[in-house]
């Protein structure tokens, strides 16, 4: 999986699609930061996320965006999204490939340089680790520390994703200490100052 220097920013979806949700994905992507989408919807029912995966396919398309599914291998194999994004507690990776064939499947591995082993093992394409600070979007049970990131970058060439409370303020030192990807969702969509756009546009 090739890293874009520029693409650094791995955006995840709000928990709920409103109507100018779409307007803002636009306008976000075609600022050509973010190298990987995913949707995130954790009480949408699969009808609902069928239909709201196939406007957001045609988004990230035309930006040139990867499109990836959380959770949900038979979702993602459904909408032929570029691939999917699986949890300790998801399908296991092995099982999943062989819906998914060659797309890429990326493992939340938390804190643990252990989970992060065993990924690397069955051949993840990329590792996401976090949480690096607190975040809002859902409740931090795993705090990950920078050391982390060095030190699977001297054992890995796997792309790493950091995750975690990430904004303005504290994604540069990620960006410094070897993280490849920054994920980053309450900082876009829940933020009380900056609309959408003007949140990303502060990522430089």
């Amino acid at each position: 999986m090739r890293v874009n220097k520029k693409k650094f920013i791995y955006l995840i979806s709000p928990n709920k699609i409103k109507k100018s949700f779409y307007n803002d994905l636009v306008e976000i992507l075609k600022l050509q930061k973010v190298g990987f989408f995913q949707l995130r919807l954790k009480k949408t029912s699969f009808k609902k996320k069928l239909f709201i995966g196939k406007k957001v396919k045609k988004i990230c398309n035309k930006y040139n965006t990867k499109f990836l599914v959380n959770d949900d291998v038979l979702l993602a194999k459904k909408l032929n999204t570029d691939g999917c994004h699986l949890g300790q507690k998801d399908m296991k990776i092995l099982e999943a490939r062989k819906i998914l064939k060659k797309k890429i499947i990326g493992i939340t591995c938390h804190n643990s340089l252990k989970l992060a082993k065993i990924a690397i093992k069955n051949k993840a394409d990329y590792l996401a680790l976090g949480a690096f600070y607190k975040s809002k979007t859902k409740k931090t049970k795993f705090k990950a520390k920078i050391y982390l990131l060095k030190r699977l970058a001297k054992i890995t060439k796997i792309p790493v994703v950091a995750i975690g409370g990430i904004n303005s303020l504290n994604y540069k030192k990620l960006l410094l200490n070897k993280a490849n990807f920054l994920a980053i969702s309450g900082y876009i969509w829940n933020n009380k100052k900056l609309k959408p756009i003007e949140a990303i546009e502060k990522l430089k």
